[in-house]
């Protein structure tokens, strides 16, 4: 009997975490867009590539101009479909190479004299990217197919170098974000697991919760809905719940009180921040072995009926 209930504690601790994280993976993406930070992170990056003087020839360029993404203007803009484009946020490296070449006048060209060559490049501002070329000129490395090819391989690191600033930005914001949505609704994972496991009502609801979450594969991207459902747990495990709070007034209670708070919220935090496809993922799972539990035992009182019918 007392594995059946360690799962239903967590399966109800995995739902709120699933929930926390649905709220900040939200409000991440709202900031995220609203900040544009990730246009930002690749900005960076392409002024690396062609220097501050040549950023704005650069993503005017058609190619370029396609791939911004079109979005609402602002906050308020949703009631009226105000949409605008945003900076560039995802760019294909053929793309980009394309791009740099018709920049600094190489395109459509097969064969060119070095003095040509350099002369193209000279022109170009200082920035990493003419460094890059310099050096391979140097090298020897006059062939446009060839210069194209180092080109590509040079973009896709730089590609993926802005791609991780961006994610490790994001993670900072979901970092915080879990810190603060942890401390709103005041989830202890500690005393959530102690009210969990003496309240068969809460684990019946948080069940409940679980078998609609993996049924719908996952809740809509909705944040008042997220919060009616956290609401049917979370008042219930928060702050609002009532603390048993150390009798007395002796100070070693109260700092193993505190303590066990703090650790209690900050299990959370750690939780909330691995994003909720990590407690999608593992609520499957999780409710999947239950139900293998409940087969089993089912199975069993089933045989025990039977024998008894015999007898």
């Amino acid at each position: 009997m007392s594995i059946p209930q360690a799962l239903e504690v967590a399966v109800g601790l995995i739902v709120i975490y699933y929930l926390l994280g649905s709220v900040v993976s939200l409000v991440t993406q709202w900031i995220n867009e609203a900040l544009e930070t990730r246009g930002k992170a690749l900005r960076q990056y392409l002024v690396r590539i062609v220097g501050d003087q040549k950023i704005g020839d650069l993503v005017n360029l058609p190619q370029m101009q396609a791939l911004r993404p079109i979005r609402y203007k602002g906050f308020m803009s949703v009631f009226g479909s105000v949409t605008e484009p945003k900076m560039v946020e995802k760019i294909p490296v053929a793309t980009l190479v394309d791009s740099f070449f018709d920049l600094s006048g190489l395109t459509a060209k097969k064969e060119m004299e070095l003095l040509e060559l350099a002369e193209l490049i000279d022109k170009l501002p200082d920035s990493e990217g003419k460094k890059a070329f310099i050096g391979w000129i140097n090298q020897g490395v006059t062939n446009i197919a060839d210069l194209r090819t180092r080109t590509t391989a040079y973009f896709t690191g730089m590609l993926d170098q802005a791609a991780s600033t961006f994610r490790a930005r994001a993670r900072s914001f979901v970092i915080l974000l879990s810190m603060g949505v942890t401390l709103l609704f005041g989830t202890d994972s500690i005393q959530l697991a102690k009210t969990l496991w003496t309240n068969a009502e809460l684990r019946a609801i948080a069940a409940a919760q679980a078998n609609a979450v993996v049924a719908q594969g996952g809740t809509t991207a909705d944040l008042s809905e997220l919060i009616e459902d956290l609401g049917e747990l979370s008042i219930k495990i928060g702050w609002w719940q009532t603390q048993q709070f150390p009798e007395g007034s002796d100070a070693g209670q109260w700092a193993l009180f505190i303590f066990f708070k703090l650790l209690g919220l900050a299990i959370t935090v750690a939780a909330v921040s691995q994003g909720s496809s990590f407690w999608y993922d593992l609520l499957k799972k999780v409710t999947a072995t239950g139900k293998s539990f409940g087969s089993g035992s089912g199975s069993s009182s089933s045989s025990s009926q039977s024998s008894e019918a015999k007898g």
